[in-house]
């Protein structure tokens, strides 16, 4: 969604209408699930899916429609045995999609959203619907507080990691993650990471790189990165505040420095903390850990070895598996 917003934008600013298409709920094996979508601008161009083929026809075509005669409508799209054959589909279930238009009177929240994401705030697109129709469309940021002329305060408890579409009947709210202001702050600058920044990137994490060598802590090895930092493994807290809702990752070069900054990742509140190593150095670690007056509940916060266990060896491979790992713990937030 918000890289829709950026090509939303002008079309409204130029007085043209654009119907957003977003999927509200699926089940089954729907090519898309809650929280995708789609644009249709009035030449007929779109940006985003929802689930390409036949169905992202039949969405395009009511969009033009809703597009023509204004405001908003809920499709629902139940696609049987026979009703995937017929729009040449490949794979079942339902899937009810949103389509509401937009004009020059959501300029102003739109722009609203786009500076809240350009700020790195946490940001959620919230939407009340009634009989099928939305009757107000807003957003939530940075700690929830809602930015809505009236909204019941059980909206701000929709804000999850996933999309949420709380109904009663055809009324509710719909509530979706657009950007999350949450930090993976990777630890130490070598190959893994040099190739685990720009998959962190492509799937919506916020990166920097924190590395006392100033020769590989630069932007030349990491240009995707949000942030880098040239500052000492012994005193983090003197270059960065880690809050509840950032990620820390530990490759730094040697042992002595691993230990010396998961015993201080131990100490904040960061909602993932692993360490890369062989289950021999991992061992160790623990153990020096214990030494340092760590329990096994501070030990239960550590993954480790880090990542997913895919069998793994290249830079690019163990990136993909702590990328993987990382996406898993985000979606049960």
């Amino acid at each position: 969604m918000k890289e829709l917003l950026t090509v939303m934008l002008p079309a409204l600013e130029r007085g043209e209408a654009v119907v957003l298409c977003t999927v509200l709920r699926s089940s089954g094996s729907t090519p898309r699930g809650a929280g995708a979508h789609m644009a249709v601008f009035e030449d007929g161009h779109t940006a985003g899916t929802v689930g390409g083929g036949a169905v992202e026809l039949a969405v395009m075509e009511l969009a033009r429609q809703v597009g023509r005669k204004g405001g908003s409508c809920v499709e629902h799209y139940r696609l049987t045995p026979n009703e995937v054959a017929d729009l040449g589909m490949v794979c079942g279930g339902d899937m009810t999609v949103l389509l509401q238009t937009l004009g020059t009177a959501d300029i102003s929240l739109l722009q609203a959203m786009a500076q809240a994401v350009a700020a790195q705030e946490n940001v959620w697109l919230a939407i009340e619907l009634q009989h099928g129709r939305a009757v107000q469309t807003g957003f939530c940021c940075g700690d929830r507080r809602l930015q809505f002329a009236h909204a019941p305060e059980g909206v701000a408890a929709l804000c999850r990691s996933h999309a949420v579409w709380q109904t009663q009947g055809e009324d509710g709210w719909y509530v979706e993650p657009i950007h999350s202001g949450a930090m993976v702050y990777v630890f130490g600058a070598g190959h893994v990471s040099r190739a685990l920044v720009p998959i962190l990137k492509s799937v919506d994490f916020a990166v920097t790189v924190y590395d006392p060598r100033i020769d590989l802590a630069d932007p030349v090895w990491f240009p995707q990165a949000d942030r880098i930092v040239c500052g000492d493994f012994e005193s983090v807290a003197d270059h960065i505040r880690i809050t509840a809702e950032d990620y820390i990752i530990i490759m730094t070069p040697g042992h002595e420095a691993d230990r010396t900054v998961l015993a201080q990742a131990l100490r904040t509140p960061a909602t993932y903390v692993g360490c890369i190593g062989s289950r021999r150095k991992i061992a160790a670690t623990k153990e020096y850990l214990a030494q340092q007056g760590f329990g096994e509940a501070d030990w239960a916060r550590v993954h480790a070895p880090i990542g997913l266990p895919i069998g793994g060896q290249t830079p690019a491979e163990i990136a993909i598996s702590i990328t993987a790992q990382l996406i898993e713990h985000r979606s049960r937030q």
